[in-house]
């Protein structure tokens, strides 16, 4: 048989039978074995036609959209995870029906070393006939009594043992230990057990054997085991393939893709179940009519029909039909037809192999021939081989076909271009059929040739697979307690959040009468928001890091517009004397107002410097210390405004009205408080975090007057800098402040800000890494580098519409090596992290409006916060958790947030504007 050629061959026509069904043979006898072959053969055109039809049903079951027609189930196995070489410990494996009538004992030592391994120790039971056929509960009796006498040779004394079950049957699976029979099949047809839960049924055995102490961890069938026993080779083995008496396929699946989950992250592994596949309209037009004389005779009549075109427990049987055709139309053996021959079964897997196999000699294929009862001729022994060879060449064709279909959905849901993959084999058609795998491999690479594919055997036919699954499982398991112990600090109740509620608004109280507080509250001379009447043009200046901004601000009627430019600041401007400094911004000035047609004009101009400032007045604000790479000379404890004026007043010929000096917060605020009247607190959650809010004057202790208001800047980043926020500061808060410039100080922001999560985030990886819990245990010099975790990595990887192989990306481009676990666990430290800083955020919020709906004697407040930085604005969850935290810790205030559009620029402007508007309502 050549197996390339007879990919190449045109669809056969119908081939007639033997005599006794009604159809004539031929006369020839040559001719007649060349027909029955043909019916055999199959072209690539017949399996690309089934590879697509099998896709397409994956496809709708993974959708729950199945097509009874099709009944491929692509069945949950949860099996989330596959090895990754550190798992360790002793475990048992209960095997049923992976090797047919037999019963399989395993003990499996895992030393959770690789290139270390103990052999498994095994026992097989052979299963009578009568139990096979029998209740189902004397089944499960047999196997606990077998597993019974198996552990008795073993010094286990009264140690709990963990068991996996490889239950090699179609089932439907709810966890990882409870699973249903959904049919028999193999020839077991025990009573009461479809429809059950098997483990719960071996559970219920083992109690009443009552020998020993035994947990059922998980359930597993034959081809999740052969996957996990796959030794490790450059990477993880996803796809698991055997071919025994039956034969299945499971692979590594996105979770999301699997509707009947409901779960976004991670992978599962699904078993295919594509014995069942019946396609009529792709499997149709290679069915013979022994494949339908075999399903006739079989104790499932119409089921598992690609299986019996496949699995090892029929192929013999095809052969044995056709030999049997062969020798009744008088082709072979002289016409003869031995009892033998004619029994149902007599012709098993091992001799087809046998005859197959070349080095088995002709000798060896007239003995096997003879043991049936039958005296061939040379001619019938070479005829016997060529029926052989056709019927096991179909069957890996076939085989080839389904698993191309698997091949593309992997490469499909991993959207990759080349799809590099191992694919686990078991069964004993591997094992002992000579030419399987090579034809296999053949036919794959020709119907899925972007695949790049590894075939390897599984250690011991998938036993210390199912011995795998269950030391992962359990690994899992330790893991999880680790990682939940890890972040248990960073989940915060609702008692702890309102303490931090109670705790703000305490400080907030003493600083405001200038006692000792982490909380400054400092006055902005800012008195009112806007109203909507303000009219005119303003400039605005916007100093805040190495880029400088000059904007023209036109409030009217229909809106704010804005012209401005970006001028840049030198290294060495920032750094030099304060002079050259303040003479660069005046002129960036000048030559924008060149620019803008406003030479000459005096302007009223608003400044928003985002530097530590303590303000006197509107226009007075005293530089403490420089941040962001400024070190200019001669500023600090200087009034920056006065500065200003200077370098203006050194350029002579420029007239400018500088009304205003703004932090960014307070910019914030004002740049939405045009927007909507409500608008009374400004809220930045960026680089750094700091709040502001409209108090009642009266409850400013350094400022006289009692009516009105006054815009308090708290900065509060320093909240917490006398120790009140110690209860809620992990380890890893810590190590940042620690590491930090300014150790001990500015400790909410370092708990929240986007300085500062990343780092929160790579101690907390760098811990759990120590743990083994993440990348092996192996600790990357990349991840011990300060700084390397960005805060907008957090960001990413919480992001919904990002797929886990997208989060692996960003993480190995860390240069971290990772598994699916490693990412989903990533993940949960990333939203462990920015969920606390959202919290805590909101616990302040929350603080401000309670302060100001009590100021008012409200019984509710209707507010707004009007919002600007970076981690607010990016983070996919950050903006929804404040809002969700400020209700239920302020549900009398009405809270609605809003989005600031270039509040340093345009909250500059209107900051001035309304101080203008306020000037003249005092001058009338």
């Amino acid at each position: 048989m050549d197996f390339i050629g007879s990919l190449g061959l045109q669809q056969r026509e119908g081939v007639p039978s033997c005599p006794q069904e009604g159809l004539p043979c031929p006369s020839n006898s040559s001719e007649l074995v060349q027909e029955c072959l043909q019916q055999f053969k199959v072209t690539g055109a017949q399996l690309r036609q089934i590879q697509i039809s099998l896709l397409d049903s994956m496809e709708q079951a993974l959708k729950g959209q199945a097509s009874p027609a099709s009944a491929v189930r692509m069945l949950p196995t949860y099996v989330g995870s596959t090895p990754h070489g550190t798992e360790q410990g002793d475990f048992v494996v209960l095997e049923l029906g992976a090797t047919g009538a037999s019963l399989r004992v395993l003990w499996v030592t895992l030393m959770g070393i690789e290139g270390h391994k103990m052999e498994p120790r095994s026992q097989e039971f052979v299963i009578p006939q009568e139990v096979m056929l029998g209740p189902g509960q004397q089944l499960f009796d047999f196997a606990a009594r077998c597993l019974s006498e198996f552990l008795d040779a073993l010094p286990v004394g009264n140690q709990g043992l963990q068991l996996g079950f490889s239950f090699s049957f179609p089932c439907h699976q709810t966890g990882l230990d409870k699973s249903t029979l959904i049919s028999w099949t193999k020839g077991f047809r025990c009573s009461g057990v479809e429809g059950q839960d098997v483990v719960q049924l071996l559970r219920d055995a083992i109690q009443r054997q009552g020998t020993y102490s035994i947990d059922v961890v998980a359930v597993v069938n034959d081809t999740v085991g052969t996957m996990m026993g796959c030794e490790p080779g450059v990477g993880p083995c996803e796809v698991g393939l055997v071919v025994d008496t039956g034969t299945n396929a499971c692979y590594m699946e996105e979770a999301r893709h699997v509707a009947v989950l409901d779960e976004d992250r991670g992978r599962v592994c699904i078993s295919v179940e594509w014995g069942s596949f019946s396609d009529d309209g792709a499997l149709g037009p290679v069915l013979t009519i022994f494949d339908r004389t075999l399903d006739h005779e079989s104790l499932n009549l119409g089921a598992q029909r690609f299986e019996k075109m496949i699995g090892g427990l029929y192929l013999g049987e095809l052969v044995r039909l056709v030999l049997a055709h062969l020798a009744q139309c008088g082709v072979l053996f002289g016409g003869y037809t031995s009892p033998a021959l004619l029994r149902q079964g007599s012709i098993l897997l091992e001799h087809v192999a046998e005859i197959e196999d070349p080095s088995a000699g002709a000798a060896r294929v007239h003995a096997i021939l003879q043991d049936l009862g039958l005296n061939p001729s040379a001619s019938d022994a070479e005829f016997v081989q060529h029926v052989c060879a056709a019927v096991c060449t179909r069957a890996a064709q076939l085989c080839a076909a389904a698993l191309a279909a698997v091949l593309s959905r992997l490469q499909h849901s991993r959207e990759q271009q080349t799809l590099q993959i191992a694919v686990a084999t078991g069964g004993r058609v591997f094992e002992r059929h000579p030419r399987f795998l090579s034809i296999l491999q053949e036919t794959v690479m020709l119907l899925a040739p972007e695949c790049d594919v590894s075939f390897i055997p599984s250690v011991d036919g998938g036993g210390q697979g199912v011995a795998m699954v269950t030391a992962v499982a359990a690994r899992l398991a330790a893991h999880r307690c680790l990682l939940e112990e890890t972040l248990a600090p960073f989940r915060l109740t609702r008692e702890q959040l309102a303490a931090v509620q109670a705790q703000m608004r305490e400080a907030m109280a003493k600083g405001l009468q200038g006692e000792a507080s982490s909380l400054r509250m400092l006055p902005t001379y800012v008195r009112d928001t806007p109203d909507g009447s303000e009219r005119g043009d303003f400039l605005a200046l916007d100093l805040g890091g190495t880029n400088f901004r000059v904007l023209l601000v036109h409030v009217a009627t229909g809106g704010v517009q804005i012209t401005s430019q970006i001028y840049s600041i030198p290294e060495c401007v920032a750094q030099g004397s304060g002079q050259q400094l303040f003479d660069h911004i005046v002129d960036c000035i000048v030559d924008f107002q060149e620019k803008q047609g406003l030479s000459g004009q005096s302007l009223p101009l608003g400044f928003t410097f985002s530097f530590p400032c303590t303000q006197l007045g509107l226009d007075q604000g005293i530089l403490l210390n420089w941040t962001k790479g400024f070190n200019a000379s001669d500023c600090e404890g200087q009034d920056v405004v006065c500065l200003l004026r200077e370098a203006i007043r050194r350029r002579q010929a420029v007239e400018l009205n500088v009304v205003a000096i703004v932090n960014d917060t307070v910019g914030t605020m004002m740049s939405c408080g045009y927007e909507d009247p409500h608008c009374e607190v400004g809220l930045i959650v960026g680089t750094g975090t700091n709040a502001c809010y409209m108090e009642e004057l009266r409850n400013v202790a350094i400022v006289a007057g009692d009516s009105g208001h006054m815009c308090i800047n708290m900065e509060w980043g320093a909240f917490g800098d006398d120790g009140s926020l110690s209860m809620l500061s992990t380890r890893f808060d810590a190590s940042v402040d620690q590491a930090s410039i300014n150790p001990g100080k500015q400790r909410f922001e370092k708990m929240i800000s986007g300085m500062y999560l990343g780092e929160i985030v790579r101690h907390t990886l760098l811990h759990l890494t120590s743990l083994g819990v993440l990348f092996r245990g192996q600790q990357t010099q990349r991840l011990q580098t300060r700084d390397i975790f960005k805060t907008k990595f957090l960001s990413e990887i919480e992001s919904d519409s990002l797929a886990l192989r997208q989060v692996r990306a960003i993480l190995e481009d860390l240069g971290l090596s990772l598994t699916s676990d490693d990412a989903l666990m990533v993940l949960e430290v990333c939203q462990a992290v920015s969920q606390r800083a959202a919290q805590l955020c909101g616990a302040g919020v929350a603080a401000v409006v309670e302060k100001i709906r009590e100021n008012r004697g409200l019984e509710e407040l209707t507010v707004s916060v009007g919002v600007d930085g970076t981690l607010y604005k990016l983070h996919p969850h950050f903006s929804s958790l404040v809002a969700a935290t400020v209700r239920e810790l302020a549900p009398r205030c009405v809270v609605t947030f809003l989005q600031s559009e270039d509040g340093s620029g345009k909250g500059a402007a209107l900051v001035t504007a309304v101080a203008c508007r306020l000037a003249q309502m005092t001058c009338v």
